[in-house]
């Protein structure tokens, strides 16, 4: 059984010597952003194999989306008296246990089961998870430490999911799943080794709640959920775009997609530097590039160049302000940060699943997949929108500043 020790004290290391565990966190992260989306690419093997239909096979994706975003503040109520250390040791356990159950799957339910299982546990961990990585360092270096953790998911799509695709076309779809709890199980020995023993701080499920009364808490989500849902109105339908407008096929559309996920890393390292200095400069400047950059992709996305380069600054722009975002929650619910973080990763979720939904109500209506670019930026806006308007509340009724309240 994982180390549940709560008597030792801890206070915040240098980053330095917090690095060991938060890189551990990052690759549990890697682990958790691989499964999410690598069945995108495995539907024709899944459906094949289990005898369903590829839009059966899509839930396993949907239904991946959901239970996070379910299962991340439920469970997170429920284990909050739990040490976090032994929480998150546990937490990877069932997650490679469900990993190893889906690859011996022989029906399509099965698999369902396991899929969400693993949510459950990749929404658990991830919501404890950013509050140990920001309670491993001071004050000073939290958005550092958030975005070192969400390059994890950021790599996961450059480098797990086009890995995983291809091990599971050249092996069979279960030997993707087999890869990830290896991965998995890897993960857990390294946090086991890096992790210190935290403290059990003295929240009650009360004090939990009673930050969620806070009007700045909601407000902060619900920027997530327009901010990240933003990109996934234009990316779900990203290959169609460059296959029907942009004129690529086959192997062409699959490095764009890597140059996108390659923005997507910068913008995340651009974030860990700049968030702790200037949190809503952060915000706000990555926003707005993100807007206009997806008004622009309307036009140039006829062009591959031209494709290309927006493509890269678009990823770049639509993950600078992550670390930023996080941050932002648990600062307005810092007395209780844990469930406000795990409703964030929820609003993230939320986010992914209604951009998409936008995508397609665009791409059925008369305006078609081309229009899905200046939706996306029209969505960016409204989160810009949410978030000046959270700022000037803020400042009306406690006078504080933009870092203040970052």
């Amino acid at each position: 059984m994982p180390s549940c020790d709560t008597m030792n004290a801890f206070k915040p290391r240098s980053f330095r010597a917090a690095l060991p565990a938060i890189l551990s966190l990052m690759l549990a992260a890697f682990a958790v952003g691989t499964t999410e989306t690598i069945v995108t690419g495995l539907l024709l093997n899944i459906s094949t194999d289990l005898s369903v239909s590829i839009a059966a096979s899509g839930m396993l994706v949907s239904g991946y989306a959901i239970a996070v975003a379910i299962a991340a503040p439920l469970l997170t109520i429920l284990t909050l008296q739990l040490p976090q250390k032994g929480l998150l040791l546990w937490t990877m356990i069932i997650f490679i246990a469900s990993h190893i159950g889906a690859a011996y799957a022989d029906t399509y339910y099965g698999l369902m089961v396991m899929r969400i299982i693993a949510a459950s546990m990749h929404g658990l961990f991830m919501g404890v998870g950013v509050v140990v990585a920001v309670r491993l360092v001071d004050a000073n270096n939290a958005g550092k430490a958030i975005a070192i953790m969400f390059t994890g998911i950021t790599v996961a799509n450059v480098l797990g999911v086009p890995f995983g695709v291809l091990l599971g076309q050249l092996y069979g779809w279960r030997s993707s799943f087999w890869a990830i709890a290896l991965l998995a199980i890897i993960t857990l020995v390294l946090l086991a080794i890096t992790l210190p023993k935290l403290k059990i701080k003295t929240v009650t499920l009360n004090q939990e709640l009673t930050v969620l009364k806070r009007p700045a808490v909601w407000w902060a989500l619900l920027t997530t959920v327009f901010s990240f849902g933003s990109t996934f109105v234009v990316f779900t339908y990203i290959v169609v775009i460059l296959n029907d407008i942009t004129g690529l096929t086959g192997a062409h559309i699959t490095l764009v997609l890597l140059v996108f996920g390659v923005g997507l890393t910068v913008g995340n390292l651009i974030g860990a530097r700049t968030t702790d200095r200037w949190p809503i400069p952060t915000i706000l400047i990555s926003l707005t590039l993100l807007s206009v950059l997806m008004g622009v992709f309307t036009w140039t996305a006829a062009t591959s160049t031209a494709a290309v380069i927006t493509i890269f600054l678009w990823g770049m722009a639509g993950y600078a302000f992550v670390p930023g975002m996080q941050l932002r929650v648990m600062q307005h619910a810092k007395e209780a940060p844990t469930l406000a973080s795990a409703l964030n990763i929820s609003a993230f979720n939320i986010g992914i699943g209604g951009g998409a939904l936008i995508g397609g109500i665009v791409v059925a209506s008369p305006l078609g997949v081309s229009s899905t670019p200046w939706v996306g930026a029209v969505v960016t806006l409204i989160s810009i929108a949410i978030l000046l308007l959270s700022i000037r509340a803020e400042r009306n009724k406690w006078g504080l500043s933009s870092r203040s309240i970052g």
